[in-house]
């Protein structure tokens, strides 16, 4: 069965990005030990799915529009879908899908583009909170790094307590503390 996974990395005060949705704070930190899992973890995964901001900051800061192979040594073939209101440049190459709309509206082509593989919600924190709202996300995945911010951009701008998350893993990796939390199908499944 096709899950959808929220795979990130936070500050210890619960921010993706800083104010200008940038990852700075995070790449500062040496990763040898966080990334260790990102391998086994990417094998698992069919198709990914990111907010028009986080495009934009990868596109960005990997600087893709010169250097397009870069997309592919970090998501290699897989389709991403990039929910925009508005059109956006594409990475040569890529199999990018923009789209407008609900989660739940392009659910069916977002599992059918993961061929029986997971689904990777890189962020923004508000459209995993649209995922929430429609009752798709299975797990989410913090890896919460030695930093705080004064201001940022939300985990995830949604309420959701004790009864909606369910704690399945604690791992330490170097300065790094990852969290793994279930949330129970219930509700979706009644």
């Amino acid at each position: 069965m096709t899950r959808a996974i929220f795979y990130t990395a936070s500050t210890v005060n619960g921010f993706l990005a800083d104010p200008d949705d940038a990852l700075d704070w995070l790449l500062a930190i040496p990763q040898d030990e966080a990334t260790a899992d990102i391998a086994a973890f990417t094998e698992r995964v069919g198709v990914l799915v990111e907010g028009a901001s986080t495009y934009e900051w990868v596109r960005g800061h990997e600087d893709l529009m010169e250097h397009p192979e870069r997309w592919q040594q970090f998501y290699g073939d897989r389709p991403t879908f990039v929910f925009t209101r508005r059109e956006r440049e594409r990475v040569p190459g890529a199999d990018i899908r923009f789209v407008q709309g609900s989660v739940i509206e392009h659910w069916p082509d977002i599992v059918s583009a993961a061929a029986g593989k997971d689904v990777w919600i890189v962020g923004g924190g508000d459209l995993v909170g649209q995922f929430v709202d429609a009752d798709l996300l299975d797990e989410i995945v913090i890896t919460f790094a030695p930093v705080t911010l004064a201001a940022g951009k939300p985990l995830l701008p949604r309420d959701l307590d004790h009864t909606r998350l369910e704690l399945v893993g604690v791992r330490r990796a170097g300065p790094f503390a990852e969290l793994t939390y279930r949330l129970p199908r219930a509700a979706r499944d009644a």
